[in-house]
């Protein structure tokens, strides 16, 4: 069985479609109200799981999951040791720095920077040579510049509707953020031409 973990919600059901597409089916996944977490389909040869996006490389690292579907930025923060194999070019976006438009930053103390993404954030600063205090939050983090708690927000920017809204303008881009498919390293080996297979299949359905 050629084991997959799929991140709930749009991602995973866009990511179904195309599997599915390639022949590997799983019916009962197709059933909006069935509750379970884990599909097969002896049949075809699939078992699907069905994780929180931000556990998805985790489940593939640990060897539970063959292969997966992952934002970039997930990858980046977790440092996780998976093989990538395949930018599939949806869900794209890009991880940026934001501030108050009047922002003037003052090097003779560290940044503040508010981020879900410290790992992200650090890395992008210490390249730069610049100090910093991370700030780690889990919601809204446009409010901290605004309640002056931090200097600076390091987030994923989509439209950029929401830091307009709140007075807040991107600085600069760290990089961009897309949906990948990713590998376990031992499960590469031993189901290598199978995922190979998956893989060289998926370039052809995206390209479309």
């Amino acid at each position: 069985m050629l084991n997959i973990a799929l991140p709930k919600g749009r991602l995973g059901d866009k990511v179904y479609k195309l599997l599915m597409a390639l022949g590997y089916p799983c019916r009962e996944l197709e059933d909006e109200g069935c509750r379970k977490l884990i599909f097969e389909n002896e049949e075809s040869g699939v078992r699907y799981f069905l994780v929180k996006p931000s556990d998805v490389a985790i489940y593939v690292e640990k060897g539970a999951a063959d292969i997966g579907v992952v934002g970039k930025d997930i990858l980046l923060e977790s440092e996780a040791q998976v093989y990538e194999l395949l930018d599939l070019g949806f869900g794209r976006c890009r991880m940026a720095v934001a501030a108050k438009k009047d922002f003037r930053d003052d090097t003779d103390r560290p940044l503040r920077v508010a981020t879900k993404f410290p790992h992200i954030a650090r890395t992008y600063y210490d390249g730069l040579g610049r100090e910093t205090e991370m700030i780690k939050l889990y919601g809204s983090i446009e409010l901290a510049p605004l309640v002056g708690m931090a200097d600076v927000i390091v987030d994923i920017v989509e439209t950029g509707t929401t830091l307009r809204e709140n007075g807040l303008e991107v600085v600069s881009e760290i990089v961009p953020i897309s949906a990948r498919l990713i590998a376990n390293p031992a499960a590469y080996v031993f189901k290598g031409e199978e995922i190979r297979r998956i893989c060289d299949e998926l370039k052809k359905e995206i390209s479309k």
